[in-house]
């Protein structure tokens, strides 16, 4: 399929393979149609016979060119299944569409040191377990490294100590690299209220986090409340994520207790 595909992307080829769509041609018909030479048009003809795309029939002093429709109906699905699979991805694209954004808008803002501290960000979710489960999911480090990463990093470091001034540590990888936080927690009320800090290293800002649970009626409502410290004009990026961000990390916790009752 690949070397189809390859074959495909010249320019001369793809016209060869329109006319001989129309009918069987000569090699002499289809050099004067594309205005090649003769030798030029035989050779881009051994090349896409040569990927099952056409036959010859060598007829006396003439040769004829007959495009095989086979290869070209098996490269037209394969294709439509690639569509298909981008078509499923088009809400990653509007987030990241979002997240561009955003970043141009936060860029445009970030005209001085402390120019975002003080702003505060709020989220909520009725998550489909207990607030003991709910709990354990923030505190114990190998639940917490389950859900809170965002898609395509994972967690390689987390670590919220259930303790006033317990370590609060969050390190996320990807391809691209390692992105560390740090910090301490200040409150933890099991089954209630997490309060803790991070410093986003090399981002250049800090955050607070205030973590509510409290009963609903299909499990337990997550309130997170979140304000800003210490911002830099290089946090912008950084900051125009937090909402897309934490609204992607919090469907994923819900999707991991979902898992963990079914």
């Amino acid at each position: 399929m690949e070397q189809i595909a390859a074959v495909l992307g010249d320019g001369a080829r793809w016209r060869l393979v329109e006319l001989l769509a129309e009918r069987p041609r000569s090699v002499g018909e289809l050099a004067e149609l594309t205005g090649l030479r003769q030798p030029q048009t035989t050779k881009h003809l051994q090349a896409l016979g040569r990927v099952g795309l056409v036959t010859v029939f060598p007829l006396g002093q003439r040769r004829v060119y007959a495009l095989e429709s086979e290869p070209l109906t098996a490269l037209a699905h394969r294709l439509q299944q690639l569509a298909s699979t981008a078509g499923s991805h088009t809400g990653e694209r509007e987030v990241l569409a979002r997240y561009r954004d955003a970043i141009s808008q936060e860029t445009a803002l970030a005209d001085r040191d402390h120019w975002a501290d003080g702003r505060t960000f709020s989220f909520e979710r009725v998550l489909p377990a207990s607030a003991e489960v709910v709990w354990r999911h923030w505190v114990d480090p190998d639940l917490l490294a389950s859900w809170w990463a965002p898609p395509s990093m994972t967690v390689s470091e987390g670590l919220l100590e259930p303790r006033a001034g317990g370590r609060a540590v969050l390190e996320y990888r990807d391809a691209d690299g390692r992105y560390r936080s740090e910090g301490t927690v200040h409150e933890a009320t099991p089954y209630k209220r997490l309060v803790f800090d991070l410093a986003v290293l090399g981002a250049s800002f800090s955050a607070t986090y205030d973590v509510l649970l409290t009963a609903a009626a299909d499990g337990t409502r997550l309130r997170l409340d979140l304000r800003l410290d210490d911002t830099t004009v290089a946090a912008a990026p950084s900051i125009a994520g937090i909402e897309t961000g934490w609204n992607q990390v919090l469907d994923h916790l819900a999707r991991v207790l979902q898992g963990a009752q079914s």
